[in-house]
């Protein structure tokens, strides 16, 4: 049993989610199988660790539909930006938002399509946004699971010689995966959303054979899928499912090329309806600013080789 508390804003936020006589409080406590005390302007919900994640996730978009009925916005409808769902508000408080142009399109594609390819270099915020809008659409119940996967390619170190088990010599392939999630969720509810497998990250590999139904499925450094691999995963796809697929054509591990999955899904995809296919340059890069330099300066360096 776990102990969760919910600051809330003050006693007049207090009395509108409680409802009178504390009708909803009731409510989510049969809902969620959970115990919620109300006190000033504090909630604590006691039960089962998963039960008290979802009795948590179903106050936050309680406080978000009063919050909307208490400050209607003035805004006519035709000129807002992309909805609330486009972004998503991580542990800390702070809003994840897309910050260029091309960042914009692709969120935007990702709420109205069912498959995105994003294609573009390191920092461009592709699998960052992509797990924001997947973490959207879980708190708002249009999907009941997420599915951040990637390619297990070896660049370097040959899997056979490094030591432990086939989790332990894969882990740390993943590992990079978990960055987004730890900053949009924190460390512990992260691990709560993993051990009950609301989220899951594995190996490209695992996917083979299932039938990924009502999930947000995120492919990571696609570019190092092979077709068959590529092709495997989309016909992954089940009824309520979206997928995005992200990758760099510039960084392929693959021993060859023509090998990459994504390098010819934009040829083999094209026409297809409800698949978007966005392109990232330097420009959308949202890191470190000599990053922006860097990959220009590599691209120099690349075409003077070409032209060799």
């Amino acid at each position: 049993m776990v102990t969760k508390k919910v600051h809330l804003t003050g006693s007049d936020e207090a009395l509108r989610l409680f409802g009178q006589h504390d009708q909803n409080l009731r409510a989510l406590e049969q809902s969620y199988g959970v115990q919620i005390f109300g006190r000033g302007d504090v909630l604590s919900i006691r039960g089962a660790p998963g039960k008290v994640e979802k009795a948590l996730l179903a106050i936050d978009n309680m406080r978000d539909n009063l919050d909307r009925e208490h400050h209607p916005s003035n805004t006519p409808a035709a000129t807002l930006e992309p909805p609330a769902s486009a972004t998503y508000t991580n542990h800390l408080g702070s809003a994840v938002r897309p910050r260029t142009a091309n960042q914009k399109v692709y969120v935007n594609a990702i709420l109205n399509k069912d498959m995105v390819v994003g294609i573009g270099p390191a920092g461009t915020g592709k699998t960052y946004l992509a797990v924001a809008c997947a973490l959207a659409a879980l708190k708002e119940d249009r999907v009941s699971k997420i599915i951040l996967t990637r390619p297990v390619v070896e660049a370097g170190e040959k899997l056979g010689f490094l030591p432990g088990d086939f989790y332990e010599k894969v882990n740390p392939y993943l590992r990079p995966l978990y960055d987004a999630f730890y900053a949009m969720l924190g460390p512990d509810r992260f691990r709560l959303y993993r051990d009950e497998e609301t989220i899951e990250i594995a190996p490209l590999a695992y996917m083979r054979g299932r039938t990924l139904e009502n999930a947000f499925i995120i492919l990571d450094e696609g570019q190092n899928a092979t077709t068959e691999q590529m092709k495997m995963l989309l016909t992954r796809m089940g009824q309520g499912s979206r997928l995005v697929v992200n990758g760099d054509v510039t960084q392929i591990d693959l021993p060859s090329k023509r090998m990459s999955g994504l390098v010819q899904l934009p040829m083999i995809l094209k026409g297809i309806p409800g698949i978007q296919l966005v392109h990232f340059t330097a420009e959308d890069v949202v890191r470190h600013p000599l990053v922006k330099e860097i990959l220009r300066a590599y691209d120099d360096w690349e075409k003077q080789q070409d032209a060799r």
